[in-house]
């Protein structure tokens, strides 16, 4: 009771002296301006609100403030990962190559250059589809190109002339010949016949071989023997094709002039090689030998020789040219056709009546143009056959004979035949081309004593 009396009296003596105070304030403070008071009762006005915006919508206020809210976290984009292109590394590869020697066979090459049978098996087949491998001998030259662990990716076989046998190995195998293209050169020489035309132009430097070719286009009008007596003049002019250094095929004579003294002999050769060699006697034409194959190579002469297959000497009837099988084989002078057919070592043959008493025989061939028969009539030129190497025969060659009454005679040296073909040759035109000819002869002559001696296209 006590305590509860002195409390009221501590509350009540504080609110007087409370009061007390108060009142001792006002009375003692100065009177404050009008103008500073009413500063003091001024007041901001209210801000007005924001416009309402279309905001997201928030998730409501949690009730419970012990449970936190669930923050999905921001959708990241995907990144696209991109593997480093690396570069394609080609297995390591090794080149062998060498020239193929006597008595080698092609396997065996490519044994010697790390291949395995298996794979030696298929080089062979693609090789072989487009060369005779029985035809390989010393100096073909193989290169191999394959991977360490001997799997091939080209082989190539380089034969004769510069041409090559490619194949190459992949998914598939390729192969092809590649043959390059030659340069044609002309030259020209003199020769002086001492002993013979043979020794004479082996002594100059001059295709010896060429002496068959002139025996035979003047085997007719010229003794070679006889009329040969020492100190002729010979001048020729041939053409050949090369490749670097090396000559490819047979030499082509264009014009050969022999001087016996009291007789001059030329003979041009038409650049087209068709063969239609005009001889000229002191300037004037003597007569017009229309070659059946164009571009071919006399091979082998009339007259007595050793046979190729029997290896006895018997009498050749006939001039064989040497050309590629297939190659067109045409009449030499108009007549009638008298035989087509097989005829014993001949093989394939046609058979030409010019007349009653000339004939020309064609054989060996590979094929006759269908409808060709006994009974037709054929011109000088016209196509009567293919090249081939029918009957008894060493390789493709036209065997071509003139026979007169039945009993065989030179072709190049028979004047009935020459006649059949001196129809189409003009005069005008013909000794134009050989005052041509000597011209040109003249010109590289001169370029012979000059250390460029070829003329090249």
């Amino acid at each position: 009771m006590k305590l509860r009396y002195l409390a009221v009296g501590i509350v009540t003596a504080g609110s007087v002296s409370a009061t007390a105070l108060a009142l001792s304030g006002t009375w003692t403070r100065d009177p404050v301006p009008p103008g500073l008071a009413e500063a003091a009762l001024w007041t901001p006005e209210a801000m007005p609100m924001p416009a309402s915006t279309e905001a997201p919508v928030l998730a409501p206020t949690l009730a419970r403030s012990d449970v936190a809210p669930m923050v999905s976290p921001p959708v990241l984009p995907s990144a696209v990962v991109v593997a480093p292109s690396l570069p394609r590394v080609e297995p390591s590869i090794r080149i062998w190559s060498r020239e193929i020697a006597a008595g080698e066979t092609l396997d065996e090459v490519l044994a010697e250059a790390g291949l395995a049978a298996p794979v030696r098996a298929e080089v062979a087949l693609a090789l072989a589809a487009e060369f005779d491998l029985r035809r390989l001998r010393p100096g073909h030259a193989l290169s191999v190109t394959a991977t360490p662990e001997g799997s091939p990716r080209r082989v190539v076989l380089e034969i004769d002339d510069g041409v090559r046998i490619e194949a190459v190995f992949g998914a598939k195998v390729a192969t092809r010949v590649l043959a390059p293209d030659p340069e044609t050169v002309h030259l020209a020489g003199e020769a002086r016949i001492e002993s013979s035309v043979f020794v004479a132009l082996d002594a100059s430097g001059i295709p010896a071989r060429f002496a068959v070719d002139l025996a035979q286009m003047l085997g007719g009008a010229v003794d070679f023997r006889r009329d040969l007596t020492g100190g002729e003049t010979l001048r020729l002019m041939w053409r050949e094709a090369r490749i670097g250094d090396d000559i490819v095929g047979q030499p082509d004579l264009t014009f050969a002039a022999l001087d016996l003294g009291d007789t001059l002999f030329e003979i041009v050769w038409p650049e087209d090689g068709s063969g239609r060699a005009t001889i000229y006697r002191d300037g004037v034409v003597l007569r017009v030998f229309a070659q059946p194959v164009e571009g071919a190579r006399l091979s082998s002469v009339f007259g007595r020789r050793t046979h190729p297959v029997y290896g006895d000497v018997r009498m050749h009837t006939g001039v064989d040219f040497a050309a590629a099988r297939g190659t067109p084989v045409y009449a030499t002078a108009p007549g009638r056709v008298s035989f087509v057919g097989s005829r014993g070592g001949y093989g394939r043959v046609v058979e030409i009546a010019h007349g009653s008493e000339t004939t020309t025989l064609y054989a060996h061939l590979s094929a006759i143009p269908d409808g060709l028969s006994q009974g037709d009539r054929v011109a000088a030129g016209d196509l009567i056959g293919h090249v081939g190497a029918t009957g008894t025969a060493t390789g493709p060659n036209l065997h071509y004979e003139v026979r007169v009454n039945g009993r065989p005679t030179d072709p190049l040296s028979d004047d009935r035949l020459a006649e059949a073909a001196d129809h189409a040759a003009d005069d005008a035109a013909a000794l134009d081309r050989l005052s041509d000819a000597r011209a040109r002869l003249e010109e590289r002559l001169a370029r012979a004593l000059t250390p460029d001696s070829t003329e090249r296209l």
